[in-house]
């Protein structure tokens, strides 16, 4: 893939995922106008949360991250890469499908495990009806995943990129119409509707990327499973990856474990967590979509230089893309919240609790982002081993600080670990990077932009906390208040992308050859 066609993928990629948090956001935004932060919004919020974070083990955290570089190869070499995609599907398949009966018996485990805060209250039982009827999300999920990181590996990034925005769509509609039915308790009506549109748009997502994966030559159906040295191999390689590419998850569990036993903290660090998610999802996930096949490919056909190349130019693009959008979260963290949820059943009170959650997580954006451009340089080379053992610390650094400062600083010590977290992964992944040779080094290029970068970026706060002052008054005008953020928004990326030109930190010319192309 050359430098040209690897921005292009990444735009394909940030485009889709851009689309999908717009419309992720609205959804987000009617849950908290219809649910609040009361017992039925956050015991969805948990309930939905189980199958997504067995999802980030089983497929995109673990299965993926070895799946792919083995499938590349065999895909650059033409060694019979559909069989070894069919076997890896059906594989996946039997063990999920077990994995979800078991889950689902087994719900209110799962649910202490993770929320042991609701065990005394009506949150609980809402939490296990609601889970046994998402959990199947992860069977099908995963085998989208699966799907998806051969349509990838192939060059394939639309399908894959768009399948989450049905998930979305599909969201809305569920509670339109429950909000529509005369029922004696509106919220638990809309709550259970939308437990039943998590399995339903798991299936939609999988069928699309079906037919984008069949029509790209790979035909993958149900069968026998069957366990081959090649799938032995990648169960030895996808196990340690199980941590490592998840690790983002577990520490965000811990953190949902704390804050179940503060009121509404699970709801606030949720609506927190989707602004965090908008760019790291924009950026970070397009990198690590379209980098690891890329590095894969490059690895194996020797290219060395190819290889630091797509390196360095991801890292730099996903700095010079999330590196402003933390400051913004940091320096205007109140009007986002705000215009976004405060409305229905969402007060002020929750919009200022979790605008400190924001701005901590800003934080930490730039790490998280950076883990997405350094795991593949380990995941590409098959080794899953290190990365594994760096996530062993950050999830016991995550515990201390989640657990440790809760008393102190209440819930928002799960976002302080988080965060923290997040930048010791980066540390430790960087330290470790250093013995794989120059693919690995970070080039001239690389080392003059990142500083003006930041330069640009933190003239641009400032600009953004003076123009903050000057339309606050318009924030308070619920007709204006719309218009208000969207001029915050608009002065931000201008003076951002402005100075950025005038300092030399991101050349358009280099963006608007990509989206030509």
């Amino acid at each position: 893939m050359k430098p040209i066609r690897l921005m292009a993928g990444f735009l394909t990629v940030g485009v889709w995922t851009l689309l999908s948090r717009v419309l992720g956001f609205v959804r987000d935004i009617m849950i908290a106008g219809y649910l609040g932060t009361g017992p039925v919004a956050e015991a969805f919020l948990v309930a939905f949360s189980l199958p997504n974070l067995f999802r980030r083990f089983f497929a995109e955290g673990a299965f993926n991250m070895a799946f792919v570089p083995m499938f590349a190869k065999k895909l650059e070499n033409g060694e019979d890469p559909k069989k070894f995609a069919q076997d890896a599907f059906v594989g996946m398949a039997f063990i999920l499908t077990v994995l979800t009966v078991v889950g689902i018996v087994f719900m209110p485990l799962l649910v202490s495990a993770i929320a042991s805060g609701y065990i005394y209250d009506e949150r609980f039982d809402l939490a296990v009806s609601y889970g046994r009827w998402a959990f199947p999300y992860i069977l099908f999920i995963s085998l989208g995943a699966l799907l998806s990181g051969v349509l990838n590996a192939t060059g394939r990034f639309m399908a894959a990129a768009a399948a989450p925005v049905l998930l979305n769509i599909i969201f809305v509609i569920a509670m339109l119409i429950a909000a529509s039915l005369d029922t004696p308790d509106q919220s638990r009506t809309i709550g259970q509707w939308l437990a039943y549109a998590v399995p339903l748009a798991g299936i939609a997502q999988v069928t699309l990327v079906w037919f984008a994966a069949r029509r790209a030559g790979f035909t993958l159906l149900p069968g026998m499973p069957k366990l081959t040295p090649e799938l032995k191999r990648l169960a030895i390689i996808a196990a340690p990856a199980a941590l490592a590419g998840g690790v983002v998850q577990i520490n965000l569990l811990v953190g949902r474990q704390v804050a179940s036993y503060f009121e509404g903290a699970v709801a606030w660090l949720n609506y927190a967590d989707r602004l965090y998610q908008l760019p790291l999802g924009v950026v970070g996930i397009a990198i690590g979509v379209v980098l690891l096949p890329d590095l894969s490919r490059r690895l194996r056909a020797g290219d060395t230089a190819g290889g630091r190349d797509a390196f360095n130019r991801a890292s730099e693009i996903s700095l010079a893309l999330t590196i402003p959008a933390s400051i913004a979260l940091i320096v205007i963290p109140i009007p986002l919240v705000s215009v976004m949820f405060q409305r229905g059943a969402f007060t002020s009170d929750d919009t200022m609790a979790t605008a400190f959650a924001v701005a901590v997580y800003g934080l930490g954006l730039p790490a998280f982002v950076l883990q997405k451009a350094l795991q593949p340089l380990y995941f590409a080379r098959e080794d899953t081993k290190r990365p594994f053992y760096y996530a062993m610390a950050a999830m016991v650094l995550n515990a201390s600080l989640a657990i440790g400062l809760s008393p102190v600083v209440g819930f928002i010590a799960a976002a302080i670990g988080t965060t923290v977290t997040g930048w010791a992964m980066v540390v430790l992944l960087w330290l470790g990077s250093r013995d794989m040779g120059e693919a690995a080094r970070l080039d001239d290029r690389f080392k003059t932009r990142i500083w003006r970068i930041i330069l640009a970026a933190i003239g641009m706060g400032v600009v953004l906390w003076g123009a903050q002052v000057i339309l606050g008054p318009f924030f308070g005008v619920p007709t204006l208040r719309y218009v208000a953020l969207a001029v915050l928004v608009l002065i931000g990326i201008v003076s951002y992308f402005g100075l950025a030109q005038i300092f030399g930190a991101l050349r358009l010319g280099d963006v608007r050859r990509a989206l030509r192309r």
